[in-house]
């Protein structure tokens, strides 16, 4: 049975991308006013040019069950149009046993992402519904792209079987918790020396990449301290800078396909 891991690394070679578009859908910036056809519009013009798609699960919570329709409408096209991309549920659970499993099957069975990032808080028992199965799996949130992340995740470790720094242990965590090679950690962009650092302690780990666009990360920095050693086992991802690259009607789908094309040129070139 194939994996998500495998199938982001089988995408990432056969489409020569390692980009990432978030389906984040606001209301106040779409160029059409329908969640669900400006997300098909997106996903028509970029199909060809990513390795995955990352909805953000709070922007269609937000707008009410008709949020949620659009939803599944959306996840029903990436699976007819790019059934080969990785499907990343970007939820960001975290919860004891019993509820988490509960979350596990509306995130798989319901919804039917590939995989999900998760916040780690409480420990294994908020991870292990995720990741026991083989064909799915889970992205532990760890270095964030965020200017506030350095509150809790530069924080340094004193003792006990911890070292270095609470990101850092994150990190060897889900390491630990990677049992059936289907889990991945999330590491900004923003913070490619930290990233370098966490490639060096875990080669083979999937990183997700946000903070590239709006947030500012450098791409060409994030690239080479993010992959692997064959050059891929990355998603680098970009929401706003892609999706609202117009927010004209005529061009939106356009400007976003553009948008992608520059992304995946730009990480290309700085793979060479």
């Amino acid at each position: 049975m194939t994996g998500w891991v495998e199938k982001l690394d089988a995408v990432a070679h056969s489409r020569g991308s390692l980009v990432c578009v978030g389906l984040d859908p606001d209301p106040e910036r779409m160029a059409v006013s329908g969640v669900a056809e400006f997300n098909r519009a997106i996903i028509d013009a970029t199909s060809d040019l990513v390795c995955a798609y990352k909805p953000q699960l709070a922007f269609y919570e937000a707008l009410g069950i008709g949020g949620l329709r659009a939803l599944e409408q959306t996840v029903s096209h990436i699976r007819d149009v790019a059934p080969d991309a990785v499907l990343v549920g970007d939820c960001k659970r975290g919860d004891i046993g019993s509820t988490a499993a509960a979350y596990a099957r509306a995130m798989f069975d319901v919804w039917d992402f590939d995989t999900v990032t998760l916040h780690p808080y409480l420990g294994i028992e908020s991870v292990e519904p995720f990741t026991e199965r083989a064909d799915r799996g889970a992205i532990i949130v760890c270095r964030t792209s965020n200017p506030g992340a350095a509150e809790l995740q530069d924080l340094r470790l004193t003792g006990g079987d911890g070292e270095g720094t609470l990101y850092e242990h994150t990190a060897r965590l889900a390491s630990e918790w990677n049992t059936r090679g289907n889990v991945g950690i999330v590491v900004g962009a923003t913070y490619p020396g930290e990233m370098a650092k966490l490639r060096d302690q875990h080669p083979d780990m999937p990183f997700l990449i946000p903070g590239v666009g709006a947030q500012g990360g450098d791409v060409e920095a994030a690239t080479r301290a993010g992959v692997n050693a064959k050059g891929r086992g990355v998603m680098i991802s970009s929401s706003r800078g892609i999706i609202y690259a117009s927010e004209e009607a005529a061009t939106f789908d356009a400007a976003a396909r553009q948008a992608t094309l520059t992304l995946r040129d730009q990480i290309n070139e700085a793979l060479k």
